[in-house]
């Protein structure tokens, strides 16, 4: 057995959590999950789709559910994310990157919650009736629906990711929301992107009590697709640098099995329209070293090379996302 081996093994009965995962979900992939050792995961189940659409992706995570009970079960509570970890299980946190499910409806929130809703980004990329996207050309802000949006999901213990949201809406979020919230997948801006938050952003949602997931999706990092694992704990450490341990977490942005059409249905505003960001020709590859889900344990040994405390790689790795659960979920 190698180093890494046993440095890994010595972390095996910790929580590992990661705050962003939009794979091609299938038996395969919970596999992928379940050898990665991923104690629960924000699995994202809706990024254009309207009611109806997101109804029937639900539709689907139930008979992934029923048929891979032996390797998944739906996370509603943080308890739940124990009885994972006690079973060998992965905890699956059913997602959005969207606030279209509800359309103009503010009580449809309610009606996904009771589905096992946990998470919700308001936008994605570009303009909705709650706000702005990062992408969109002038952020006008929350809106006043946007305001009765927060407050319901706040009412709810449902929680409010600003991965994606411009930053005009993000801080007016950030003032209105009366719980934490959070950036599930994000980078510091050491590459001038939109998807990347500045250091006064990030500490802008960690002095309000809220949670950074660091993506090491390669577009957003700065030597792009010659990344490797060591590059992420790099910027890990930036953002810790600039919010402290107690608030930073991973949320990788996992894009495993998707073929190029997603990712153009992806970059079209509401899934058809023009192209908000210019057409990838091939899918990302993730950051070497970190290239498939089963690897996620690969971070604990990277951690150490950067000469990081046990204390520190346990939160990072996935107690911070615990705790950040445990306070909001009610």
């Amino acid at each position: 057995m190698n180093k890494n081996s046993n440095s890994t093994k010595n972390y095996i009965h910790k929580i590992s959590i990661d705050g962003l995962v939009i794979a091609k979900f299938s038996r395969s992939v919970f596999k992928e999950m379940q050898k990665g050792k991923i104690t629960a995961a924000n699995c994202t189940c809706s990024v254009w789709e309207d009611f109806n659409q997101t109804i029937e992706n639900l539709t689907i995570w139930n008979d992934h559910f029923e048929h891979n009970s032996d390797i998944i079960c739906h996370v509603k509570k943080y308890e739940d994310i124990n009885k994972a970890q006690a079973d060998g299980k992965v905890g699956i946190i059913l997602g959005w990157q969207n606030t279209s499910a509800i359309e103009n409806d503010l009580k449809k929130l309610k009606i996904f919650y009771d589905l096992g809703i946990r998470i919700a980004q308001l936008t994605y990329n570009t303009q909705n009736l709650v706000g702005s996207g990062c992408w969109e050309t002038s952020d006008g802000g929350l809106s006043d629906f946007g305001k009765d949006v927060v407050l319901e999901m706040n009412r709810l213990g449902m929680i409010i990711d600003l991965s994606h949201v411009g930053p005009k809406t993000s801080s007016d979020t950030i003032n209105v929301s009366k719980s934490p919230v959070t950036y599930t997948h994000c980078c510091p801006a050491l590459k001038k992107h939109p998807r990347n938050k500045t250091d006064d952003q990030l500490k802008e949602i960690a002095n309000q009590g809220g949670m950074i997931g660091f993506a090491s999706y390669t577009p957003f990092l700065p030597k792009g697709s010659d990344s490797n694992i060591d590059d992420c704990i790099s910027g890990m450490d930036y953002l810790i640098n600039v919010v402290g341990e107690d608030q930073v977490g991973i949320g990788t942005d996992w894009v495993q099995d998707h073929d190029i059409s997603f990712f153009r249905y992806l970059q079209r505003d509401k899934g058809t329209g023009r192209y908000v960001t210019p057409p990838y020709k091939e899918v990302p590859p993730m950051p070497y070293g970190i290239s498939k889900l089963s690897q996620f344990q690969n971070f604990i040994p990277a951690m150490e090379r950067a000469g990081w405390s046990t204390s520190k790689i346990e939160k990072i790795l996935g107690m911070n996302w615990y705790l950040f659960f445990k306070n909001i979920w009610k």
